[in-house]
């Protein structure tokens, strides 16, 4: 790889496979026979792992590198990058699959490049300079200097990729994981959102874009709130169609979520933490989620709750089909309580009052009728931890 170019490798697979790993692929299952991938207390007494295996391996790894590279002349690392003239295509090959192959043009190396160095011949031009962020950053000054309160407009295309994430990282350098006051820096977008707006988005931070977005809207969300709702001349009914892309709020870990419309494929895929309602979503809606809260008043693609072993999701089932598209291996329907009512009924007020929806206003405005069409989707071993955890607090009382 390193005479073809490549700069970097990923040997994790390798490392873990040193730690016990037997490649079950499992992971998502909590059932890891080695007890690595496993929360089971029972489980995770078989892992027989050491740090000084990982250490062996890389130390094996390092041992053989330098005994190819003394082979082939090379004294570090970085002068065989790129050396594609010590590289010989195998002769003679007979599968029928490979016969016709030829490598002249991965091979190949211009006569003046021969014998030189080609490790980094240039900078990444990441176009850090021209990010959205930097003009944020200036508005929201007074919030990072003293917890002022911060109001803007702003617009936004497609290119503008990430929006949030390089304010997120100087709140949490001044104010660490706890970040500002809620609400403090409240920003305005219109238009249609490139890839991973509010990514990151730590505490204090509230981003409301009016128009669509890309995928990965709210990804590794951290403590801040997202609205999201059409913009003000669409003539469709915005609960009929996508306005955000697919797999958002990918390893959310807190916050919330306010989506007037429906999601893409993967919503709240490992979510752990975030609060969000959505008017209908994708195939594998909360797909691996372990924490949090969803609330789908619309239609859910197949595949929901694959993997989900933590958190509730609350999906309005009104034609009472929901249950063709529920995988229920880890989850089942549980009875809807007078605090999941209460905590629902808060949830969509919400989602009606910073979007405007109408969805929420109909259910609203015949709640009692409304409640009985929602379904609780509860994970099965987190149903059981809750209910321990409740007789923990009374037996200490």
């Amino acid at each position: 790889a390193a005479l073809l170019g490549a700069e970097e490798w990923g040997v994790a697979s390798a490392a873990l496979v040193t730690e016990g790993c037997i490649m079950m692929r499992k992971c998502h299952m909590n059932t890891c026979p080695v007890g690595i991938a496993t929360q089971n207390p029972e489980l995770r007494k078989l892992f027989t792992g050491k740090p000084e295996y990982v250490v062996n391996l890389f130390h094996f790894l390092a041992e053989e590198l330098r005994e190819i590279m003394a082979k082939l002349g090379f004294r570090t690392v970085n002068e065989m990058i790129g050396q594609t003239d010590v590289l010989r295509p195998v002769e003679n090959r007979e599968f029928w699959k490979l016969k016709k192959l030829r490598f002249d043009k991965i091979l190949y190396k211009e006569p003046a490049l021969q014998g030189t160095g080609l490790y980094k011949q240039q900078d990444q031009h990441h176009e850090l300079e021209n990010a959205l962020d930097w003009k944020i950053l200036k508005v929201a000054k007074d919030a990072l200097d003293s917890k002022k309160n911060v109001q803007a407009n702003f617009d936004i295309v497609n290119t503008n990729r990430s929006v949030g994430a390089i304010l997120s990282n100087e709140i949490s350098k001044k104010y660490k994981g706890e970040g500002l006051p809620d609400g403090t820096i409240h920003i305005r977008f219109r238009g249609s959102a490139g890839q991973s707006f509010g990514v990151f988005a730590t505490h204090g931070l509230q981003l409301e874009l009016e128009g669509e977005a890309n995928d990965y809207f709210g990804k590794g969300l951290s403590g801040a709130q997202l609205i999201i709702y059409p913009d003000r001349n669409v003539t469709y009914d915005p609960e009929k169609f996508i306005i955000i892309g697919n797999v958002a709020f990918y390893g959310a870990t807190s916050g919330e979520a306010f989506i007037r419309g429906q999601a893409g494929e993967r919503f709240c895929v490992r979510n752990s933490g975030v609060k969000a309602v959505v008017e209908g979503v994708g195939d594998h809606g909360c797909e691996y989620m372990t924490g949090g809260m969803v609330v789908v008043l619309g239609k859910t693609g197949r595949n929901f709750a694959a993997g989900m072993s933590g958190g509730i999701a609350y999906v309005y089932d009104v034609d009472h089909t929901f249950h063709r598209y529920c995988n229920m291996e880890l989850v089942f329907f549980d009875d809807l309580e007078y605090e999941d009512s209460e905590m629902l009924k808060a949830m969509i007020e919400k989602h009606f009052t910073y979007t405007g929806s109408n969805t929420a206003e109909a259910l609203l405005d015949n709640w009692q009728d409304s409640l009985k069409h929602f379904v609780k989707v509860m994970p099965r071993d987190y149903k059981r931890i809750l209910l321990q955890q409740k007789e923990d607090i009374k037996t200490a009382v």
